[in-house]
């Protein structure tokens, strides 16, 4: 089994923020998401700026591409990315113009699936050829108390040869049953970026994996 990754998630802050973050978290973490967020402040210059920074981590370019697939998927593939963002409500076009875009850069795709809640949709973009996917709890849905339980993987039962990624309010008390359900990547923001000590919580999560 491959080990557990944890993505940094790196939203509503300013370059030089994202990257004293890394600096202080990178022994903990294995994948960057450059959030889209910041990608709107300051476009793709962000994402190769953390590429350059710390090329030995997977960047995630959180694109979050509902058109204009093929577009946008190259910007992000060359400017560094290791992986880009579409969304699963995007129309079967787009999806496809990504993944097509990631086989030629040697990248990979994320599905996010936020607000998708019919997993034959997900099945459709399965049979597109995705193989990652992300079971997401929006940061709005947060405010109003939800967050990422395993019921998420309702979504992507049966589908085999996948991974799959979690975002929404992830801490180390909630990894235990998210783990446990079988996930392979634990997308993280606040729980380290909102803490006046992201390192130690970096440290928690990244401990929290290995118990599992």
């Amino acid at each position: 089994m491959d080990t557990i990754k944890i993505q940094l998630a790196l939203d509503r802050m300013a370059i030089e923020d994202c990257i004293n973050l890394v600096e202080k978290t990178e022994k903990y973490i294995d994948w960057i998401e450059v959030g889209t967020g910041v990608i709107k402040e300051y476009g793709m210059t962000a994402v190769r700026e953390l590429n350059v920074r710390f090329p030995d981590k997977t960047i995630v370019a959180d694109m979050k591409t509902c058109d204009a697939g093929k577009h946008e998927s190259i910007q992000a593939f060359k400017s560094g990315a290791n992986i880009t963002t579409v969304m699963g409500f995007a129309p079967n076009a787009t999806i496809k113009q990504c993944l097509e875009v990631a086989t030629e850069y040697g990248g990979e795709v994320m599905i996010d699936l936020l607000g998708i809640e019919n997993a034959d949709r997900v099945k459709e973009i399965y049979t597109l050829g995705a193989r990652l996917f992300c079971l997401h709890v929006g940061k709005d849905m947060q405010q109003d108390g939800e967050l990422a339980t395993s019921s998420l993987f309702q979504l992507v039962e049966g589908l085999e040869g996948i991974r799959i990624a979690v975002a929404g309010g992830v801490t180390d008390k909630t990894a235990s049953e998210l783990l446990s359900a079988g996930v392979d990547v634990l997308i993280v923001g606040g729980f380290i970026t909102g803490n006046t000590d992201p390192e130690a919580n970096a440290k928690l999560l990244s401990h929290a994996t290995k118990m599992n």
